[in-house]
């Protein structure tokens, strides 16, 4: 069974095709995604109504791309699914939309999937069989747009244990990295300086460190940069980018840590673009923990992801005729996603 999914929540136009094996095991065959990063480079940041009308300009090429590089004709789609929230409501109602279609054109089922489950897909069911996570476990999804700890007591149940106060993590990255003269994204572009730097050179405030719960601060963090900067304007922004990753790294190790400690958990499933942070791999590492990440080509957004999550639900058997008539949801918890049964376990390939 080949799955097609599409995501479309942002600024790149992901697609990805999945193979579902026999016996539930999900391999992937594709996975294209168009960047707009030079589209938004001018403006520092996503422009929501010019990223919609790049995802319609493209989203038939990326298709067709990730079709090709999968060796499929159209026709081989048994199913079709798409990223309905959370994101930005007109890029999400492009993918959205073309994925309905296709699916009614095709006479294949439609599957709606959460974005960030996506994420937690591509962490969980890129092992090899067998060696995945077994719930209960915790799972921190840090990126772009969102920075949240769940525990995960049975597949597809997330309880939130905690979430950013202010900005996402990979939000900050790249707001650090705008304020050190880096271009957009800043996010991988400040990872690569920092490794150059001195994580010493530079002190930094440690965000919410008499806290008692699980939550993550940024914002103060990022002001302390600035506040520095034009103190200081000579630093060496090697110094600075080495010595802001450092302090948000370990704020989000840390706060997994805790969480881990105070539950009792020994395993944490990390998903979202920050998961490609070398530092914190490395540091993740050396917690204590059983880590599971996402290869770095899944890491951040893609169709891949989406249509692993479906595959999920497809094996399950909770996807149904509802799921074609979801709307594009902007503001969507993970935890009001759909559920799967508690015995129906995700396969890894």
């Amino acid at each position: 069974m080949h799955v097609l999914g599409i995501d479309t929540s942002c600024d790149d136009t992901g697609v990805g095709i999945v193979a579902i094996d026999d016996d539930g095991t999900s391999r992937v065959l594709a996975n294209v995604v168009a960047s707009q990063a030079a589209v938004h480079a001018a403006y520092g940041g996503v422009l929501p109504e010019q990223a919609s009308r790049e995802h319609l300009s493209v989203i038939d090429a990326v298709v067709g791309r990730a079709l090709e590089e999968a060796v499929l004709a159209i026709a081989d789609v048994d199913a079709v699914a798409a990223t309905y929230g959370p994101g930005l409501a007109g890029a999400l109602l492009v993918g959205l939309t073309y994925a309905k279609g296709l699916a009614f054109g095709l006479g294949v089922p439609f599957a709606k999937v959460h974005h960030l489950e996506g994420h937690v897909a591509a962490s969980v069911a890129s092992g090899a069989a067998g060696a995945g996570p077994t719930p209960p476990f915790l799972c921190l999804i840090a990126s772009g747009g969102h920075t949240v700890l769940f525990d995960v007591p049975a597949w597809g149940t997330y309880r939130p244990l905690g979430r950013s106060l202010d900005d996402a993590a990979g939000e900050a990255f790249d707001k650090v990295a705008r304020l050190i003269g880096l271009p957009y994204p800043g996010g991988p572009a400040l990872a690569a300086l920092a490794a150059e730097g001195d994580p010493e050179a530079v002190a930094l405030p440690v965000p919410l460190a008499r806290q008692e719960g699980f939550d993550f601060s940024f914002s103060g963090l990022k002001t302390a940069v600035a506040v520095r900067l034009e103190r200081e304007p000579d630093l060496r922004p090697a110094d600075v980018a080495a010595a802001f990753e450092r302090r948000a790294v370990d704020h989000l190790r840390s706060v997994a840590q805790r969480a881990a400690a105070a539950l009792g958990r020994q395993d944490l499933v990390v998903a979202g673009g920050v998961a490609a942070n070398r530092r914190l791999r490395s540091e993740l590492g050396d917690a204590g923990l059983r880590v599971f990440l996402p290869p770095a080509g899944l890491a951040t957004d893609n169709g891949a992801m989406i249509a692993l999550a479906a595959a999920q639900r497809l094996f399950a058997g909770t996807v149904d005729a509802d799921d074609l008539r979801a709307d594009a949801t902007p503001y969507l918890p993970l935890a009001d996603a759909v559920a799967r049964p508690r015995d129906a376990t995700p396969r890894r390939g």
